[in-house]
């Protein structure tokens, strides 16, 4: 037990090194950029101010979507999907699977869940004894079920789920603005320390590494970048990208691509003025998503735990599986 509980604080401990590995580079190209090139190499007050004054605001809202994605805890389930005592007791003492399965179902028939395991069965995480809301995922390195979870990211040390995926949309986009902005204002510096037309120092070493550093960087982020668009496009988390998820009918890769634009507003809000700023804007609260239904005005995004208690009685919940199971393609 003790072993046990050492390794997983050694663990915990080697998690945050790719972390402390990023921040160390970025900590590096501040001191190279503003010390090295603008208030030693640069002669020009006009460009010295305007460069530091452009990359200090990227760098800050580099370091706020970091810092978001970083320390913004993974969403769980709440108490709802959670069994109840009784519940729980009558689960754990049947042992006949296929009585499991209808206890589950019958529980299920109270909550808004309308995906299912590949047998068909109501997805239930044993290790957090709850029923997983649809797109939810137990992850082993967080040890805890994550609303839509999407992955496990080692550079940010966290889970990016339902509650910061939009924050990591934008510390990949400002990382790619600041990988950018260092690479084009400093070419001029490094093609003339290059040729030898600038004294030879600390500066040159800071200037040219800072050049190849940032072309690397966005040369990776680039195609992740390009990735995470295209899953937020077809509204699809990296885990469905590869496992489409199943309904009642079977999998369906494009079951919550409500089309592009409200796909965008799901991750991103309704109000375009808080798009690039790190604060929360998601729609709903990870439990239910919108899906490609028979009457989609029927299928609303349920944004509260108190419509399932308004709204959540056995005959409505019957009459939205029923409509919910049968999928059309989207109007174009």
């Amino acid at each position: 037990m003790a072993m046990s509980r050492g390794l997983r604080c050694c663990q915990r401990i080697f998690s945050w090194i790719p972390v402390i590995i990023i921040t160390a580079v970025v900590v590096w190209s501040y001191y190279a950029y503003v010390f090295e090139l603008c208030l030693f190499t640069l002669d020009n007050t006009l460009e010295k101010v305007t460069y530091l004054g452009l990359f200090h605001v990227c760098f800050v809202m580099f370091s706020w979507t970091y810092w978001k994605s970083i320390f913004t805890p993974p969403s769980q389930p709440s108490k709802k999907f959670h069994l109840s005592y009784t519940d729980k007791e009558r689960y754990e003492m049947e042992e006949r699977p296929e009585v499991q399965k209808q206890i589950l179902l019958e529980i299920a028939k109270k909550l808004p869940v309308f995906t299912r395991a590949a047998s068909g069965a109501i997805r239930f995480c044993d290790r957090c004894q709850v029923i997983k809301p649809d797109r939810c995922h137990h992850c082993s390195v967080c040890e805890m079920c994550v609303l839509k979870m999407d992955h496990h990211c080692p550079w940010v040390n966290n889970c990016i789920g339902f509650s910061n995926y939009k924050f990591f949309l934008l510390f990949l986009s400002y990382s790619m603005l600041y990988c950018v902005f260092i690479a084009a204002t400093v070419f001029q510096y490094f093609i003339k320390f290059w040729e030898g037309e600038l004294s030879n120092g600390p500066a040159k070493f800071h200037v040219l590494f800072l050049m190849f550093v940032a072309l690397m960087f966005f040369v990776s982020l680039m195609f992740l970048f390009s990735y995470h668009c295209w899953l937020v496009a077809k509204n699809r988390s990296t885990l469905e990208a590869f496992s489409a998820p199943v309904f009642q009918n079977g999998p369906d890769k494009d079951g919550f691509n409500a089309g592009f634009r409200k796909n965008l507003q799901q991750v991103f809000g309704e109000e375009k003025k808080y798009w690039l700023i790190p604060v929360f804007t998601s729609l709903g609260d990870g439990h239910f998503f919108p899906m490609r239904c028979l009457n989609e005005s029927q299928n609303p995004l349920l944004a509260n735990e108190e419509q399932w208690e308004e709204e959540g009685s056995d005959e409505e919940s019957s009459a939205l599986r029923r409509e919910c199971s049968v999928t059309i393609e989207l109007e174009s």
